[in-house]
C-alpha cells in the first residue's frame, strides 16, 4: 500500500534553499523539490514568474494579516490547495484573462 509514497525518488522530497527577494529583502526559503515544482506550475497558472509569484503571495500576506509567520508552511499549503482544485487558476487570475 504505501510503496507508492516509500517507493518514491528521494530527490523528490530533497530540501532545496532557494534565495528570493520578499519585501525588498533577500532572503532563503527553504522546502522539498517536488513543493517547488508545484509552485513553478502554481506561478505560471497565474501568469507570473515564481519570483513575481513568491513576492506577490508575501506581500498579499503582510497587508492582509500584518505578519507572515512561516512562509514556507503558507507555501506548502498553497501548493495543496492549488492541486486539490484540479491545478485551476485562481478566481482572480481568471477574471484577469477574461478582460
Amino acid at each position: 500500500m504505501c510503496n507508492l509514497y516509500s517507493g518514491q525518488d528521494p530527490a523528490n522530497y530533497e530540501t532545496v534553499k532557494r534565495s528570493v527577494r520578499l519585501n525588498g529583502h533577500v532572503t532563503s526559503v527553504a522546502l522539498e523539490r517536488q513543493f517547488w515544482d508545484i509552485l513553478e506550475r502554481l506561478a505560471a497558472t497565474e501568469g507570473f514568474s515564481l519570483p513575481q509569484f513568491l513576492a506577490r503571495l508575501y506581500d498579499e500576506l503582510l497587508q492582509k494579516q500584518g505578519d507572515v509567520g512561516n512562509f514556507s508552511s503558507l507555501l506548502r499549503v498553497a501548493c495543496t490547495i492549488y492541486l486539490s482544485r484540479g491545478e485551476q487558476p485562481s478566481d482572480e487570475a481568471s477574471a484577469a484573462a477574461a478582460a
